[in-house]
């Protein structure tokens, strides 16, 4: 990812900027506590960087501060603090630096970091979301597509899906914002979100549809629940939609050149 002054941390920089809506929509629906439970997070998860720093000579990344934003923001917030320390570790450690950093990742580690956090600590109640936040993911969205550093098909296809689920009339309406939060945090992560335009795309419409069947068969659960175990699923299908995608490319090869 080198290119001139586009490195990593360019990227991830430039991700951050795009945040901005999103984290300041958030920190003024939410108020002071937000912000303490952010400065938590950073501060758990930045010493694991500082481990692996330590250890491997592995750099710290920018892109660690949006790990901790999409998990202050999405965690449930009935988790003790032992709870929040071992899901943050679960998933910045084997999500993330283990894997070499950001960059080399295959699922975002917050994800993995929420995902652990819902199936070890169910009872904990997922947060409630102001409509604001909403508004400001797609902000973000918008900001990092013009910028190149997300990519357009993942966002396009996400909300063409849940378009015609709402057209086939599933009413997606109530779990939107959640849905455009973890669409902007988790799904639409340059480096977990495909590498192929038709990955992309796939990637993008299977999170839509599976956000719109969870919102019309899991009557129980929580507009961020289930948008964030759409995204945990989506994201594991990404590699085996590049890895068709090029499947694909060299089979219209090999047949165009006989």
């Amino acid at each position: 990812m080198m290119r001139g002054i586009w490195s990593r941390e360019t990227v991830a920089a430039i991700l951050l900027i795009a945040s901005l809506p999103l984290a300041l929509a958030w920190l003024w629906t939410e108020g002071a506590g937000a912000a303490l439970r952010l400065i938590a997070v950073l501060i758990a998860a930045g010493i694991w960087h500082g481990v692996f720093m330590l250890l491997r000579a592995q750099p710290p990344s920018l892109a660690g501060a949006l790990t901790a934003l999409a998990i202050a923001m999405l965690a449930p917030p009935g988790l003790g603090p032992v709870a929040l320390i071992l899901s943050i570790s679960f998933g910045v450690v084997f999500g993330e630096l283990v894997m070499g950093g950001w960059g080399r990742n295959i699922l975002n580690p917050a994800t993995i970091t929420l995902a652990f956090a819902g199936f070890g600590f169910p009872a904990a109640g997922w947060p409630e979301l102001a409509v604001q936040t909403g508004w400001a993911a797609m902000a973000m969205l918008v900001i990092g597509c013009l910028f190149g550093v997300m990519h357009w098909r993942v966002p396009a296809f996400a909300l063409a899906a849940l378009a015609g689920a709402y057209l086939a009339g599933i009413p997606v309406g109530p779990a939107m914002t959640a849905i455009l939060v973890v669409l902007a945090l988790l799904v639409a992560d340059p480096v977990t979100s495909g590498t192929t335009g038709l990955g992309r795309a796939l990637t993008g419409a299977s999170y839509g549809a599976l956000a719109a069947l969870f919102t019309a068969m899991w009557a129980d659960a929580a507009p961020v629940q289930l948008a964030v175990s759409a995204a945990l699923l989506a994201s594991l299908a990404a590699p085996l939609y590049d890895d068709a995608a090029l499947a694909l490319w060299q089979y219209r090869r090999r047949k165009s050149l006989g």
